[in-house]
């Protein structure tokens, strides 16, 4: 499954570099590469090119490593081994961490967020082959297999509880990436850079007094953006119905409410921004599940968390911080 690319970056027509004003002596450097199924990126402002091609070079190198070690695909990645064997002894300490996340997140939102919803993927996308749904059987043997505290985490062991439960970090990983790569960059002193690997990070500015821009788009209509906005010193992550759904109507699709065992109902996307991606990307998720109400009031709570949420209807709601329409 290909991941989402619901925001366009910097390097689309949105946020074009051309007519940029840089800073004294410095110029835009970009990088890409393949993780998490599809084409990642990170643009840099910097006056020393070699120096902006190391940092670059390192930081899709951090993601990539990310992606290794937790997709669910790969049958070396420790993912596929815990998802195969049940556990899974000595976890590397960056897969701790974000299942620490994970748990956090779950409780925050009340179960909401829930890494262990793949048997409830499977099921659905097993049927969606056939053009079908899931029997009723079906989903409760599924969902009966969906429990964030059936997960043990533990310094020197990862175990799944129950046989045939199943997790999948797609809610966190590439968040977690952006965040390991901005790190990267900045461990070379870069301080103006966008980074693209499904969600998004941007600090600094595209040149002088420009920010980095970004737009949405429409959760129905992908040539169109549901609005813009400028990014600055902030993470970014959408989720929406339109990334993987299993019937052409969007009511079922990759996002699912564990208390339904089939996907939410009222929203098509939410588009979030928080202090890091990895927080960006689980929120995004979460918030599809909470519906707006639930969404905006969590949102408030939080530390420089702010959300824009579009109804299957298309109708449009933001929290008050959320950055204004360009």
């Amino acid at each position: 499954m290909k991941r989402r690319t619901f925001i366009t970056s910097a390097l689309g027509s949105i946020a074009g570099v051309a007519g940029c004003a840089w800073p004294h002596g410095a110029s835009l450097h970009t990088g890409a590469a393949l993780a998490f199924g599809t084409t990642i990126s990170i643009l840099v402002v910097h006056a020393d090119a070699d120096l902006a091609a190391r940092a670059i070079s390192d930081g899709l190198r951090t993601a990539q490593e990310i992606d290794r070690l937790m997709s669910i695909y790969n049958p070396d990645s420790q993912v596929y081994r815990l998802n195969r064997d049940g556990r899974l002894a000595h976890p590397d300490p960056r897969l701790l961490q974000v299942l620490s996340q994970a748990a956090a997140l779950s409780q925050l939102t009340d179960g909401a967020f829930d890494v262990t919803v793949q048997p409830l993927w499977q099921l659905y996308a097993e049927a969606a082959k056939h053009a079908t749904l899931p029997d009723q059987l079906s989903r409760r043997r599924a969902q009966a297999l969906v429990n964030w505290r059936a997960l043990e985490i533990a310094p020197d062991l990862l175990r799944l509880r129950r046989h045939g439960m199943a997790l999948t970090l797609n809610g966190l990983a590439q968040g977690y990436a952006a965040d390991q790569a901005l790190a990267a960059l900045q461990a070379h002193g870069i301080r103006d850079a966008l980074l693209d690997t499904g969600e998004f990070i941007a600090r600094g500015q595209r040149g002088l007094q420009r920010p980095w821009t970004l737009g949405v788009r429409d959760p129905r209509d992908e040539n169109r953006l549901a609005t813009t906005l400028q990014a600055q010193g902030c993470s970014v992550a959408t989720s929406g119905d339109y990334e993987c759904r299993f019937t052409p109507d969007y009511r079922h699709h990759h996002i699912f409410d564990p208390a339904m065992g089939d996907s939410p109902q009222e929203l098509a996307s939410v588009t979030v921004l928080a202090p890091t991606a990895m927080l960006a990307d689980g929120l995004s998720t979460a918030f599809m599940v909470m519906g707006w109400e639930r969404a905006q009031a969590l949102a408030a709570s939080m530390p420089a968390v702010d959300l824009l949420a579009i109804d299957k209807q298309g109708r449009s709601r933001c929290s008050a911080g959320f950055p204004a329409e360009v």
